[in-house]
């Protein structure tokens, strides 16, 4: 439930963390953001609501966040985790998923992100940054395809600029509305469901393909 009401009172818990760490929310921000995309363990971690909710609480009153520093850090850390994952993919391979039912290292997992890669190719890197448990595995796919890293930089770099810019100037451009504010949770809750959308849509066609054969 904890964890329930962090994601319903983003705003909230943010505003919260900015009065205790000051500038070492960045660092906290940055991490958050580093691992959700570096490490295949760390898919659970927000993502699309999480730079909504900074980009929103950059454009309040009094707010210690500043929308053009939280966004070079950010963008800084989502290009850096892509990297760093497609390393590990290219060094270990699909050898540590053995198992299903793994909360952490679940095999389903990978096999919907090499699905999802097979059927956009290149830019599964960019498109993938918008699709939760997709953007944290695609880097990690195509370090095991050993995609052509200087083909992989550039989309790398590309869709980690646009999804922390896309995201934080929405949030940022959002935060003055009145039902955004009175609504704040329910709209993050939307972000999350509309960005987890693609991947609902991709398991009815597969299970209505299977159905037909």
């Amino acid at each position: 439930m904890q964890w329930f009401d962090v994601l319903l009172h983003v705003d909230r818990h943010l505003n919260e963390w900015a009065g205790a760490m000051g500038p070492w929310l960045y660092v906290v921000l940055f991490l958050i953001v580093f691992a959700e995309t570096g490490f295949v363990v760390t898919p659970f971690l927000p993502g699309d609501s999480l730079l909504f909710a900074i980009g929103a609480l950059s454009n309040t009153e009094n707010s210690v966040i500043h929308v053009g520093v939280v966004g070079v850090v950010l963008s800084v850390a989502a290009v850096l985790g892509d990297a760093a994952n497609y390393s590990i993919g290219k060094a270990v391979g699909p050898r540590i998923f053995t198992s299903s039912s793994s909360r952490l290292l679940n095999k389903d997992h990978l096999l919907k992100a090499q699905a999802f890669y097979e059927k956009h190719g290149k830019k599964t890197i960019v498109i993938a940054r918008f699709v939760p448990i997709v953007r944290t595995f695609a880097p990690f796919v195509a370090g095991i395809g050993r995609m052509h890293y200087p083909t992989f930089a550039l989309y790398n770099v590309g869709g980690g600029l646009f999804w922390v810019w896309s995201l934080l100037l929405l949030g940022y451009a959002c935060a003055q509305n009145e039902f955004v504010k009175k609504n704040f949770g329910v709209v993050t809750i939307g972000i999350v469901v509309l960005s987890v959308l693609p991947i609902v849509v991709e398991v009815l066609r597969a299970k209505a393909s299977s159905r037909n054969k």
